[in-house]
């Protein structure tokens, strides 16, 4: 089973990869910048060579970025241009460090009707965004968009079906996210509901695009529009949730990555991912 986490790149990329084997992971996310200003200072050479050194040497696999918090590629291409340069760059150096690709959120509309009235349109704003970035990157990485809990874009299954539909690009992915599934109103807690799901997630989008699981508990209760992390167990989704992610045969190949605030609030641990691995057959 492939079990991660995000971690902190501080002190270096290789870093990050020590920390998830010292946990008990055998796949990570990481930032390729500071998540919360626009500045980009890409690694030296020397470096990329170290990161992709290690990280065979550890066999940590799949790594991927997790791209900046502002970036908003649903807003006006003036507001967006730095989300995309971002991007840009990120994808482009996932490419060296042979990162699978970038998780996104994909930001909101300035207006809420937008969304409506020109959002999906191929001339829209998001897609132009979305396919300027893919135009100018490397082939061999993805771009992964993640669902959202709290009434961005990306909430439903369907927004996320037909942005992809537009998109028709084999470089876009999906990431689900279980504290926002929670959060936006999509109920996991049985077999049957997981199952249901799941046939949804395939009739809508295609089980093929579903790249990657973070496995977060909530703060906050079910269909409550707020989608805030907790530990594993600590949260409303209950664990029995988790074993059913975790366990179920379409799913279980799949990696998961945890962005827990951690038992000792430092970040996510190794006490979450051994809670994960417990329930796990």
């Amino acid at each position: 089973m492939k079990l991660g986490a995000h971690l902190s790149v501080a002190g270096g990329y290789h870093n990050a990869l020590n920390k998830i084997v010292a946990i008990g992971g055998n796949c990570l996310q990481i930032f390729a910048s500071s998540p919360r200003g626009w500045r980009f200072l890409p690694p030296s050479e020397d470096q990329i060579k170290q990161f992709v050194t290690l990280k065979e040497q550890l066999m940590i696999e799949p790594i991927y970025f997790h791209a900046s918090y502002l970036i908003n590629l649903a807003n006006e291409p003036t507001v967006a241009v730095n989300g995309s340069k971002s991007l840009k760059n990120e994808l482009d150096l996932a490419s060296k460090m042979k990162v699978r690709g970038s998780i996104v959120h994909l930001g909101s509309f300035k207006n809420k009707d937008a969304f409506d009235k020109k959002g999906y349109d191929s001339n829209g704003h998001l897609i132009a965004n979305i396919n300027s970035v893919l135009d100018e990157t490397p082939d061999n990485t993805i771009f992964i968009v993640e669902n959202a809990g709290n009434k961005k874009v990306g909430q439903s299954l369907e927004e996320i079906a037909h942005i992809l539909e537009i998109l028709d690009n084999k470089r876009v992915k999906v990431c689900l996210d279980s504290c926002h599934l929670h959060s936006a109103g999509y109920d996991l807690s049985s077999e049957e509901k997981l199952d249901a799901f799941i046939d949804k997630f395939d009739s809508l989008i295609g089980l093929d695009k579903l790249e990657v699981w973070h496995l977060n508990d909530s703060k906050d209760p079910f269909n409550s529009g707020r989608d805030r992390h907790s530990n594993i167990g600590e949260g409303t989704l209950g664990l029995g949730t988790f074993r059913l992610i975790l366990n179920h045969p379409k799913l279980k190949m799949l990696p998961f990555i945890i962005e827990t605030p951690g038992f000792d609030d430092n970040g996510p641990d190794k006490q979450n991912l051994d809670i994960l691995k417990s329930i796990s057959s």
